[in-house]
C-alpha cells in the first residue's frame, strides 16, 4: 500500500480558535441536514406553484438525498486529497448557488436540477465537515464535546427543518426554504476562511471514477425500485420494480468487486469490514430509514387528520428536536466514561418504545398526553445513538481515510432515508388499500372507513419503523466492541 503522510497547516491561532471553528462547521452541517427536511412542509405550495404532478413531487426530496448519498464517497476522497478546508468552502459556495437556483425555479425540471446540485455540493461539504472536527480536536474530552455538538446538529436538524419550513412557508414563500441557505452559506464560508486550518492526505491521490459511477447508479436504481413498487397499479412483482431492483443488485455487486480489485478504491473494504465502523454504518442506515418514516407520517397525521397548519405542524415537532439537542450535551459527557456501546443500546431501546407508542394515535389523541411522551422518548433515545455513532465511524481510522469514513456515515443515513421513505410509503399504501377493501362493503360511513384506513396505515408504518430500530439494536449488540479506551487511543493517534 502507498505510504501516506498527513499534512496539517494549522497555526497556533487556529488551535486557540478551534471552538469558533466548531461553530462554523456546525452552521454548515445544520444547513446540510436542514435541507433534507425543510422543503417537506413547503412541498404542497411548490407543487401547486410549478404544476408538479403527485407522481413526480417526491423528486423534490429524492433528487437531493440521492445525489447527496450517491456522491458522498467520492466527496470524502476529494476532501481528503484536495484539502478539507478548501473543499468545505467550495461546497458552501456551490450549495449557496444551487439554493439560489432552486429558489427562483420556473418549472419542475429546474427545481429538481437545483436540488440535485445541492446534494452534489453537500456531498463535498458534509464529509469535509466531520473530518475537520476530527483533525481539529485531538484531546479525548474535547473531541467528545465536539462530537456532542455535531451529533445534536445531525440528530435535531431534520426536526428543526420542519419548524423553519413551516415558518417560511406560512409567512413568506416556499422559495425562501431554499433562498435562506444563501446568506447562511456565505457567512459560514467567510468564517471558514478565518478560523479553519487546512489539512490533507498525501500519497495516492487518484480517484476511483468507475466505483463512483457504479455505486451512484446502483443506489439510484434501488430507490427507483422502491418508488415503482409504491405506484398505483404496480407493486413489488411488477416488471419495472423487479428490473430496477435487479439492476441495483448487479451494480452494487459490481461496485464491491471493483473496490476489492482497485489499487485506489473509493471505499477501501478495511473501512467497512471493521466491526465497530461496520456496525455504526448499518445502524445509521436502519435509523435513517426509520426516522424518515416518523417525519413523513407524523406530518400527514398532523396536517391531514388533525387539520394543523404548516406552522403548527412545525412546532408540534419542537420537543423532538429540542430533546435531541439537550440530551446530546449530556451524552457527550458520558461517552468518555462509558464508551459508545452501552449508550447506543440504551438509546435504541428508548427509541423503540417511543416509536411503538405512536401506534396508539387516533383521531381523539391529545398532543400533550399522547404525542409528546413519544417524542420525548424518541428524542432522548436518538441522542444516545447519534453522538456515539459519529465517534464510532472514525474509531481507529487513519487520517488518510478520515474523509471517506465520515462520508460513509453520512451516505448510509441519506441512503437509509431515501430507501425508508420509499419502502414505508409502499407499506403504508398497501395497508390503507387492504383496510378499505376489507371494511368498505356495507359500512355505514365510507368517510369513517377511509379515516380509519389512514390511521391503520400509519400504525403499520410505525411498527415497521420500530422493527428497523430493533434490527439496528441487534447490529450494535453483535458488532460494536469499542471501549472507552479505544476512543482515547484514537484521539492520541490523531495527534501524531
Amino acid at each position: 500500500m502507498t505510504s501516506t503522510v498527513e499534512q496539517t497547516h494549522a497555526t497556533p491561532s487556529h488551535y486557540d480558535q478551534r471552538w469558533l471553528a466548531l461553530v462554523v462547521i456546525a452552521i454548515a452541517q445544520l444547513m446540510v441536514v436542514l435541507d433534507a427536511s425543510i422543503v417537506n412542509i413547503a412541498m404542497p405550495s411548490a407543487q401547486a406553484d410549478l404544476g408538479i404532478t403527485d407522481a413526480d413531487r417526491q423528486w423534490i426530496i429524492t433528487a437531493y438525498t440521492l445525489a447527496f448519498g450517491g456522491l458522498l464517497l467520492l466527496g470524502g476522497r476529494i476532501a481528503d486529497y484536495a484539502g478539507r478546508k478548501r473543499m468545505f468552502i467550495v461546497g458552501l459556495i456551490g450549495f449557496a448557488a444551487a439554493s439560489a437556483l432552486g429558489g427562483v425555479a420556473v418549472n419542475a425540471a429546474m427545481l429538481y436540477g437545483a436540488r440535485a446540485l445541492q446534494g452534489a455540493f453537500a456531498a463535498l461539504l458534509a464529509p469535509a465537515a466531520l473530518s475537520l472536527v476530527t483533525v481539529t480536536f485531538t484531546e479525548a474530552k474535547e473531541r467528545a464535546r465536539a462530537f456532542g455538538v455535531y451529533g445534536a446538529i445531525s440528530g435535531g436538524g431534520l426536526a428543526i427543518g420542519l419548524i423553519v419550513g413551516g415558518v417560511l412557508t406560512e409567512y413568506a414563500s416556499w422559495r425562501w426554504c431554499l433562498l435562506v441557505n444563501v446568506p447562511v452559506a456565505v457567512i459560514a464560508a467567510l468564517g471558514a476562511v478565518r478560523f479553519l486550518g487546512e489539512s490533507r492526505a498525501q500519497g495516492d491521490t487518484r480517484y476511483d471514477i468507475p466505483g463512483a459511477v457504479l455505486v451512484t447508479a446502483g443506489l439510484v436504481s434501488l430507490v427507483y425500485g422502491f418508488t415503482e413498487a409504491a405506484k398505483e397499479g404496480s407493486g413489488w412483482l411488477a416488471p419495472t420494480t423487479l428490473g430496477f431492483l435487479g439492476a441495483a443488485l448487479v451494480l452494487l455487486a459490481a461496485f464491491v468487486v471493483v473496490e476489492l480489485r482497485s489499487s485506489h478504491p473509493l471505499l477501501p473494504m478495511r473501512i467497512v469490514l471493521d466491526g465497530n465502523r461496520g456496525g455504526s454504518y448499518v445502524a445509521a442506515l436502519l435509523t435513517g430509514a426509520a426516522m424518515f418514516g416518523v417525519f413523513l407520517f407524523l406530518t400527514y397525521y398532523f396536517q391531514v387528520n388533525l387539520g394543523y397548519s404548516a406552522l403548527k405542524t412545525g412546532f408540534a415537532f419542537l420537543p423532538l428536536s429540542a430533546g435531541i439537542i439537550v440530551t446530546a450535551a449530556v451524552v457527550s459527557q458520558l461517552m468518555p466514561r462509558t464508551g459508545p456501546k452501552p449508550l447506543m443500546l440504551i438509546g435504541f431501546s428508548l427509541a423503540i418504545v417511543g416509536m411503538l407508542l405512536f401506534t396508539q394515535l387516533d383521531m381523539s389523541s391529545s398532543w400533550t398526553l399522547h404525542v409528546l411522551p413519544s417524542e420525548i422518548l424518541l428524542s432522548v433515545g436518538l441522542s444516545f445513538v447519534f453522538v456515539p455513532m459519529s465517534a464510532l465511524a472514525l474509531v481507529g481510522i487513519g487520517n488518510h481515510d478520515a474523509g471517506v469514513a465520515s462520508a460513509m456515515l453520512n451516505a448510509t443515513q441519506q441512503v437509509g432515508g431515501s430507501l425508508g421513505t420509499a419502502l414505508l410509503n409502499t407499506i403504508y399504501t398497501s395497508a390503507v388499500t387492504g383496510y378499505i377493501a376489507a371494511h368498505l362493503a356495507g359500512a355505514a360511513s365510507p368517510a369513517q372507513v377511509q379515516t380509519e384506513a389512514f390511521l391503520h396505515g400509519y400504525r403499520v408504518a410505525y411498527v415497521v419503523s420500530a422493527a428497523l430500530l430493533v434490527a439496528a439494536l441487534a447490529v450494535v449488540a453483535l458488532l460494536v466492541k469499542a471501549k472507552k479506551e479505544d476512543l482515547k487511543a484514537d484521539a492520541t493517534l490523531a495527534m501524531h
